[in-house]
């Protein structure tokens, strides 16, 4: 039984008891309840100013984000069979939304499972904790993940920028039986190698995989430049979907071998070509050559990683979604995707909406895309939606 209490300051209640899941540590009353006294990784129960329940919550005393809910309410912990029942649940809602075993099976908050990330590729699964409470049940997550599903291999790819400052090392390890360099997937009727060892986050990145779909539609019988490609999540699905050219640009010729392997494994290499270097330089080569596409789609790596970076990583979005609406042929589609938590989509949308003035262009917006059902959203918790995609149908100003 839980029996360490945390006070939260006068007021500090109203965000948890309106649905969000953490408590920030400027939040507690440090008189009543001292953050030294408690364990990193230990559960407390946490009360208001009045002394009323607010619930369990996973305790890290020295994070910014210094406590995390595990149940609305007192006395409950992260046991075993809490464990159990909680990967249980979020596996059964993604079997429910795919028919094929490839998705991210655990998404942190949004699955009661705060820090922690499990990727499914068929019978390979990669793990990532960025909490302390959830490194030190790993052990125990592992053993239900291997009942659970029966898996190949586990890779633990504990990597992540947010480990330091819940006080981990980073270290990568296969856990359990046999991981392979890569790993086949399918995605949108789509196969793909996913490079796990060397590849960035877990390997690759679901999260876009609707509006992936969405912008293949779109390319049949077109020209398409997909920019910070990576293996080719969003060229090579435009290219299956009968795309009549595709394009990759990357600045890792790692991931652009990965994007003619992929290429290879569809039946679609004499469509898929690629271009290395960076985005921007490539960009402004481009627009000198006067080359146009149908569609030019942008899915940068997050700009704003920090509110502070926000004036900065404002000014990369704007100049990255001029530049590439400069490559859009008259009626062609600019798909403008971005993974920044902190920028939200009226501002993408502002952007865009500048540049078309800008650049004297009539922009419409078609439609506007989200992450994946197996990145649920918490409504109360606006950090877990961070995925948005604006398709903008691009033409001469009237």
């Amino acid at each position: 039984m839980t029996t360490q209490v945390l006070h939260l300051n006068k007021g500090a209640e109203r965000r948890i008891r309106s649905g969000h899941h953490w408590i920030y540590s400027n939040e507690i009353d440090l008189n009543k309840s001292p953050l030294q006294a408690f364990e990193s990784g230990s559960i407390a129960n946490a009360v208001d100013f009045a002394g009323k329940g607010l619930g369990s919550f996973m305790v890290n005393p020295q994070a910014l984000i210094c406590a995390r809910l595990v149940s609305r309410q007192m006395d409950r912990s992260l046991s075993s069979s809490v464990l159990k029942n909680r990967l249980k649940q979020a596996l059964a809602l993604r079997e429910q939304c795919f028919a094929q075993p490839s998705y991210r099976w655990v998404y942190g908050d949004s699955d009661g499972l705060s820090g922690l990330v499990i990727d499914r590729f068929n019978d390979i699964l990669t793990v990532q904790v960025s909490t302390a409470g959830m490194e030190q049940r790993l052990p125990v997550i592992l053993e239900h993940l291997q009942r659970l599903v029966q898996p190949r291999g586990i890779l633990v790819k504990n990597d992540g920028k947010m480990r330091a400052s819940e006080g981990l090392d980073n270290y990568v390890e296969v856990a359990f039986g046999e991981v392979p360099e890569q790993v086949e997937l399918i995605e949108n009727g789509v196969r793909f190698l996913a490079p796990l060892m060397t590849g960035q986050k877990t390997g690759w990145f679901y999260d876009h995989r609707p509006n992936r779909l969405l912008a293949a539609q779109w390319a049949k019988a077109r020209t398409v430049l997909d920019v910070f490609s990576y293996v080719g999540g969003w060229g090579i699905t435009a290219a299956v979907h009968g795309a009549a050219a595709v394009t990759c640009v990357d600045a890792s010729q790692l991931a652009l071998k990965g994007v003619l392997a992929n290429a290879e494994l569809n039946n679609c290499a004499d469509r898929v070509d690629t271009q290395a270097g960076d985005a921007f330089e490539v960009l402004e080569r481009l627009n000198t050559e006067k080359t146009r596409f149908d569609v030019v789609i942008i899915d940068p790596p997050a700009f704003i990683t920090r509110r502070k970076d926000m004036a900065a990583g404002e000014r990369a979005y704007q100049r990255l979604n001029e530049m590439a609406m400069k490559l859009v042929s008259h009626g062609g589609l600019l798909v403008s995707a971005s993974c920044s938590m902190h920028l939200d989509n009226d501002r993408l949308r502002d952007m865009i909406r500048s540049a078309g003035r800008k650049l004297d262009r009539h922009v419409v917006i078609l439609a506007e895309g989200s992450q994946g059902a197996d990145h649920p959203v918490l409504p109360a918790v606006p950090e877990t939606r961070y995925i948005k995609a604006i398709f903008a149908q691009v033409s001469q100003s009237f």
